[in-house]
């Protein structure tokens, strides 16, 4: 499937930690391959990021140890 039509027809669920008054909303998708699309949720026809299965991983570990704590 073209990456544009599976973008269209994931299901995109909101981040927990997502503001609910500032409007900083992150959404995620499951998309095929193991990939993660990460995309802001006050544009969803904009761009969305596109992980591999392996960066999302990484990505993961780093925000439960602390790596962006600031």
């Amino acid at each position: 499937m073209e990456l544009s039509k599976e973008l269209e027809q994931a299901t995109w669920v909101k981040s927990s930690r997502s503001s609910s008054n500032g409007g900083e909303c992150v959404e995620v998708a499951a998309l095929s391959g193991k990939r993660r699309g990460v995309r802001d949720s006050k544009d969803s026809n904009g761009p969305a990021l596109i992980f591999t299965f392996g960066e999302w991983g990484a990505f993961v570990r780093a925000v439960k140890t602390g790596d962006f704590d600031i």
